[in-house]
């Protein structure tokens, strides 16, 4: 599959932590969040958030660590969310399944134009950033190497599935420190009730993304 003309990104949160982005007018690194502690839901495994912030840094920009960026995905229903779907794993802290996570849509050109101007490092993984042996890249003429067929496909386990298409489904994007709010596309939700959770938390005036609910980026 070669790459998209118009490549996006999703990021994932709890419905309950919009609030503070729109107060904030961005989304924060993990690294920003600790240090803030702003309101809302906190998802994802702790030892690995700890293992980005502390210990995996990135080969294309020496001594940024992945906990400093903005993590994205190359897809909605990742596999992050199957995990808080199943809200089975002995690391995953969070347990209230993936009814309350919403997706926020970006265009990856649109969001790679902003770090440019703003001085904000990027960078894409060809697989989990939270792994110890990722890839990483910072050029965009090298989106080529990511794995784009196993980035589209909702079969990534099971009988005959090779383990580098799990692998490669898990690429990230990162941007340094934060991204505005503005450059948000969409919000995608998973039932109604979300949906008027989600478009009660964004601002009356202002960027005022168009939610829907799009159970096909669930589980």
């Amino acid at each position: 599959m070669p790459v998209p003309e118009h490549p996006k990104l999703y990021h994932i949160c709890h419905v309950d932590r919009l609030a503070s982005i729109v107060a904030d007018g961005c989304l924060w690194s993990d690294a920003e969040i600790a240090r803030r502690n702003p309101p809302g839901t906190t998802i994802g495994m702790g030892q690995i958030k700890q293992r980005r912030l502390t210990e995996l840094t990135l080969t294309s920009h020496p001594g940024l660590h992945v906990g400093q960026c903005v993590p994205f995905y190359f897809c909605p229903r990742s596999i992050m969310l199957y995990l808080i779907y199943r809200a089975n794993h002995p690391e995953l802290t969070y347990r209230g399944g993936q009814g309350p996570i919403v997706h926020l849509k970006f265009d990856l050109h649109a969001a790679v134009e902003w770090a440019a101007t703003e001085g904000r490092r990027w960078a894409f993984t060809l697989s989990n950033a939270g792994a110890y042996y990722f890839e990483d890249r910072a050029q965009l003429d090298e989106l080529d190497e990511l794995n784009w067929n196993a980035i589209a496909t909702n079969q990534w386990s099971g009988q005959g599935i090779r383990s580098s298409v799990k692998e490669g489904k898990q690429a990230e994007f990162l941007i340094e420190q934060s991204v505005p709010w503005s450059l948000v596309e969409s919000i995608g939700v998973h039932s109604d009730a979300i949906y008027r959770r989600a478009t009660s938390a964004l601002p009356q005036a202002g960027h005022r993304p168009e939610v829907a609910v799009k159970r096909e980026w669930y589980y």
